[in-house]
């Protein structure tokens, strides 16, 4: 049976993404070349160009792919569904090329001449939605504001994974991520809140 064209057109961009996504990984941004990304991809470069533009337009694509591989497998809300997000996360970054080279592509961006800040908008849009989850449960401190928190954790999270991967030690970062939660919880939780908290690495799994 003949694959509907559209169903194969879909295949083809996300094989092309998920191609480009180790070239940036390994290469980066300078080093992977469009063919490089057409040979990864097995497909033409015509086929490469008809779905993206421009190498940016494909980085584009990398950087704003990140949110999409980050689904907890684990039924949570609230502050441990968003302590759940950031231990994914952690975890994904050692197995998920395509989010590994979303992030690389993400905090490198303006060398490259590119400035999307969507990705990280993102992030902040989705860990203040189980904020002000959380603050309905009343599982935040009083004047808490998820939003600022929000944006304090997807610097955080960012900060921590670079000082891993530049020291070389990124198969630490799920239990840097524990750290950074150990210190803040106790500032933007309710005492009983924060000790319900299951901050065990394995969850990011």
């Amino acid at each position: 049976m003949v694959e509907p064209k559209q169903e194969r057109a879909v295949k083809t961009r996300d094989d092309i993404l998920r191609a480009a996504a180790l070239a940036f990984d390994e290469l980066g941004y300078r080093g992977a070349s469009m063919r490089e990304i057409m040979r990864r991809a097995g497909v033409t470069l015509g086929a490469v160009y008809f779905h993206f533009e421009n190498k940016e337009a494909l980085a584009r694509a990398v950087i704003r792919a990140q949110p999409e591989v980050m689904v907890p497998r684990v039924h949570s809300q609230g502050l441990q569904r968003l302590v759940d997000l950031s231990l994914v996360w952690a975890h994904q970054l050692n197995v998920n090329p395509l989010l590994r080279a979303g992030v690389r592509l993400a905090v490198e961006q303006r060398s490259h001449g590119i400035e999307d800040d969507t990705s990280f908008y993102e992030w902040e849009k989705i860990f203040q939605g189980w904020l002000e989850v959380a603050r309905e449960q009343g599982e935040l401190a009083p004047g808490v504001e998820p939003e600022v928190v929000a944006e304090f954790v997807v610097g955080a999270m960012t900060g921590t994974q670079q000082h891993a991967h530049l020291t070389g030690t990124t198969a630490s970062l799920p239990q840097r991520i524990v750290h950074m939660w150990q210190l803040l919880l106790p500032g933007i939780a309710c005492a009983q809140a924060a000790a319900a908290i299951d901050l065990d690495p394995g969850r990011g799994q």
